[in-house]
C-alpha cells in the first residue's frame, strides 16, 4: 500500500564516468563544508545554541543552552561517516543537555529540531540515552496540547507545562505527528501519538467549505484568525505531515487528510503564469486569489508532491524554485512571481529548494537536478561562508551577510546537498521519513 505512492524506482542507469567523479567530488566538498561549519561552532560556540558567524561567538535561545546545534547536526554526521565529530557531540549532549529549565520555548521548534534529533539519533546510534533524553522532553512538551480543541499552544514551560500562545498556526499544531508518533513507537506509550493526531484532526475538522486552513487559529474556540490561504510558513508542514504521517505509520485517516487536501492546493493556490508555475496566496473561505507571493519556505512543495506520485507538477514548480534561486543567484525569504520582484529580501541559509532538487533527482535520475544542486551549493560557498561558518544573508540582492548560523543549515541544507550527490546505499528513501528538519526516521 504504502510502497505504491513512493516513485524512488531502482532504474539501473549507470551515470557516465566523469559525471559519477563530479558528484563524487561535490560529495567530499559538502562533506568538508560541513566540517568547516561545525568546526566554527566548536571553536566559537561550543556548548551553545547557535554560532554567530561574522562575530565569531555563540548564542542560546533561551536562558539556559538545549545544545541547539550539536543535537540537530549529530544524525548529518553519521550518515557523513564522521565518526570522531560525532562521538564528541554525542559526549557533549549526555554530560551538558538537560530539558529541566524553567521558561518557555517554541512547542514547534523544539519539537522539529531536538525531538526529532534525538529519536534520529537513537534510531542511527542505538544509546539509549538518546531515547530517555527524548522521553523526557516529550513528557515536558505534552500539556502544550491541554487546549479545549486538542489543538496546541504555541508555547509551554518546560518545568511547570504552563502554556502561552493561544493563537497558533496550521504548521506548529500540525508538525508534530511525525516526531510523538515516533516517541510512542519507542516507548510503548500511547499519549504521546494519540495527542498529536489529536490535534491534527481537530485542525482539519475545522478546514474550509472548499479544504484549505488560514494562517492563524485560537486553539481554545477554534475560530480562524486570518483566513489566508498558502504553503508558505505558518502552514507549510502541516501539509508535508499528512502525506508523510501516512508514509511513515500507514495510518489511513493522514492520507484522507492529504487527499482531501491537494486537489484544493491544485484548484485555488497552484498558479501558472508567464513566469512559471507558482503556488499563490487565496481567501480559504472562497478561494479567490488574495496574493502572488512566493518564497524560500514554499519551494518545499515539489519534494512532498514527489511522494505523493505527482512528478509532473513537481517538475514544473522545481523549474520556478529555480528561477527565484538564479534571480539574485541566492533565493529570497519573499518573491512576488507575476513581477519576479523581491518582497522579502534575506536568506537564512534555507534548505527546501536543495531538498527539493534531491527528491526529484531520486526520483527522475534526471541529471538537472544535479546541476541544480550544484549551482545553489556553489552559490552557498561564495556567498555565504565566512572565517569561521557560514552566515545567513540580510539581503540577497546585495549580498549582506547577518550574524547568524541557523542549526537547520547543518540538519538540513548540508545534508540535502550531500545526499543528493552521494550515492544511494548512503540512505535508502524506501525505508526513511525525514521529518521536516530532515531527521530520518525509520519506516517499520
Amino acid at each position: 500500500m504504502k510502497k505504491a505512492i513512493l516513485v524512488f524506482l531502482a532504474l539501473g542507469i549507470a551515470c557516465a564516468p566523469q559525471k559519477k567523479s563530479e558528484k563524487e567530488q561535490l560529495t567530499e566538498q559538502v562533506k568538508q563544508e560541513f566540517l568547516h561549519a561545525w568546526n566554527g561552532y566548536k571553536e566559537h560556540a561550543w556548548g551553545m545554541d547557535a554560532l554567530k558567524p561574522l562575530s565569531k561567538s555563540g548564542k542560546n535561545w533561551y536562558d539556559a543552552s538545549l545544545l541547539m546545534t550539536p543535537v540537530d547536526a549529530f544524525d548529518t554526521m553519521l550518515l557523513m561517516g564522521l565518526d570522531e565529530e560525532a562521538e564528541e557531540a554525542k559526549e557533549l549532549i549526555f554530560s551538558e543537555l538537560s530539558f529541566d529549565h524553567d521558561f518557555y520555548v517554541s512547542n514547534f521548534e523544539i519539537t522539529i529540531r531536538l525531538l526529532g534529533g534525538l529519536l534520529s539519533a537513537y534510531e542511527m546510534d542505538g544509546d539509549e540515552r538518546f531515547i530517555e533524553l527524548a522521553e523526557d522532553l516529550g513528557r515536558r512538551l505534552l500539556p502544550a496540547f491541554d487546549s479545549e480543541t486538542g489543538m496546541t499552544y504555541g508555547r509551554v514551560n518546560l518545568r511547570s507545562g504552563e502554556t502561552q500562545w493561544q493563537v497558533n498556526n496550521p504548521a506548529e499544531i500540525g508538525t508534530l505527528m511525525i516526531e510523538f508518533g515516533t516517541l510512542t513507537k519507542h516507548t510503548g506509550d500511547s499519549v504521546f501519538y494519540n495527542s498529536a493526531k489529536k490535534a491534527m484532526m481537530a485542525l482539519y475538522e475545522r478546514r474550509s467549505d472548499i479544504d484549505l486552513v488560514g494562517t492563524t487559529i485560537d486553539v481554545e474556540t477554534g475560530e480562524w484568525q486570518n483566513t489566508e490561504a498558502h504553503i508558505s510558513g505558518m502552514i507549510d508542514s502541516y501539509y508535508e505531515y499528512a502525506l508523510k504521517s501516512w508514509l511513515l505509520f500507514g495510518d489511513e485517516d493522514f492520507r484522507k487528510i492529504w487527499e482531501t487536501h491537494e486537489p484544493a492546493l491544485e484548484k485555488y493556490l497552484l498558479d501558472e503564469v508567464a513566469s512559471g508555475t507558482w503556488y499563490g496566496r487565496a481567501d480559504m473561505n472562497t478561494g479567490e486569489r488574495t496574493a502572488t507571493t512566493y518564497g524560500a519556505l514554499d519551494a518545499f512543495m515539489p519534494g512532498v508532491l514527489v511522494l505523493a506520485g505527482d512528478i509532473e507538477t513537481a517538475e514544473k514548480v522545481q523549474e520556478s524554485n529555480f528561477k527565484m534561486w538564479q534571480l539574485h543567484d541566492i533565493e529570497p525569504e519573499g518573491l512576488d512571481y507575476t513581477e519576479m520582484k523581491v518582497t522579502w529580501a534575506g536568506y537564512p541559509l534555507r534548505p527546501e529548494n536543495i531538498e527539493s532538487a534531491y527528491y526529484l533527482y531520486k526520483a527522475t535520475e534526471d541529471e538537472k537536478y544535479l546541476e541544480m544542486g550544484k549551482v545553489m551549493f556553489q552559490s552557498l560557498v561564495e556567498y555565504c561562508r565566512t572565517e569561521a561558518g557560514y552566515a545567513a544573508l540580510a539581503d540577497v540582492t546585495t549580498k549582506e551577510k547577518s550574524d547568524d548560523m541557523e542549526s537547520f543549515f547543518l540538519a538540513e541544507t548540508l545534508k540535502y546537498a550531500y545526499l543528493l550527490f552521494a550515492d544511494d546505499e548512503v540512505l535508502d528513501l524506501d525505508k526513511y521519513v525525514f521529518n521536516t528538519e530532515a531527521h530520518p526516521l525509520r519506516i517499520d
